[in-house]
């Protein structure tokens, strides 16, 4: 028997799971929105994950020579080796060429006299002499002073400058306003107080980027030692550890390779020092007034 419908029946609660349809039109795009979201970031994760993973290869694999070294200088052998002085000469030619440097970029930078670009053209012009062709002619000068077999032809000439260093720090000095200059001058600021006061305590990046390449061309220095130094006892380590290498029948590398030890240490200890400095002189370089 059908039933008439009743019409006093309440309104009818629709099943669990037979939603809205534009509720459900929604909700599954605000699920797929956040799924297209999250895929560029796991993506930019993987690639900074890969770009830092290929970093440490490669510092591995610059590094593995150093390892090697590392490891075979410890390895036994029935000699030890004896290295000259090498630290001494190198401190006297980082101060030398520093101090000296400076004092003769400020005048090139920071003083007006006549001939001033003349003259600095000049000593640009010595950068493209090589050492061989004054090698002879140093040696003759040295050997009238009394200097041949001393350490002074090795580090006393940095004190009259560099034609590299003189040239970076001029133009570091110019990139300075000159407004510095002329309020030093309106307290009483001589040309002595303006370059201790000012151009120096702004110009430490530039200073230690200085050093590090004049003891990094120190340390290395060959030829220098070579023609200059008579005595076993005075060889630096450079010269030293050829000489011990070429005196034996058989490379004793043990022996060798701890030299080497020696040899990239100090360098290695004076670049991690000068970090800093170096990448904010880097750095500095690239700002424009």
């Amino acid at each position: 028997m059908n039933l008439p419908p009743d019409d006093h029946a309440g309104p009818q609660v629709p099943a669990r799971g037979a939603g809205n349809p534009g509720t459900k039109a929604r909700r599954h795009e605000g699920t797929k929105g956040r799924t297209e979201s999250q895929v560029p970031a796991r993506r930019t994760g993987l690639l900074a994950f890969s770009l830092l993973t290929a970093t440490w290869l490669a510092a591995l694999l610059f590094a593995l020579p150093l390892l090697w070294i590392a490891i075979s200088s410890t390895r036994s052998a029935d000699q030890a080796l004896e290295a000259g002085l090498s630290v001494l000469p190198a401190a006297l030619a980082v101060s030398g060429m520093v101090i000296s440097s400076a004092v003769i970029a400020y005048g090139f930078s920071r003083v007006q006299w006549r001939g001033r670009d003349a003259v600095f053209a000049i000593v640009l012009g010595t950068m493209m002499i090589p050492f061989p062709a004054l090698m002879a002619p140093q040696y003759l000068l040295f050997k009238k002073l009394g200097w041949i077999g001393t350490f002074l032809p090795l580090w006393l000439p940095a004190w009259f400058g560099g034609a590299f260093s003189i040239f970076l720090l001029r133009q570091f000095f110019r990139t300075l306003p000159r407004e510095l200059d002329e309020a030093a001058r309106l307290d009483g600021c001589s040309h002595v107080g303006i370059f201790l006061r000012i151009i120096l305590p702004l110009s430490r990046p530039v200073l230690a980027t200085v050093a590090l390449l004049h003891f990094v061309y120190t340390w290395n220095d060959y030829l220098g030692p070579l023609v200059f130094l008579n005595h076993q006892r005075q060889y630096t380590l450079a010269l030293g550890l050829q000489m011990y290498q070429s005196q034996h029948g058989g490379t004793p590398w043990n022996l060798v390779m701890a030299a080497t030890v020696l040899t990239i240490a100090p360098v290695a200890a004076m670049f991690l020092a000068a970090q800093k400095a170096f990448v904010e002189g880097v750095a500095t370089q690239g700002v424009k007034e």
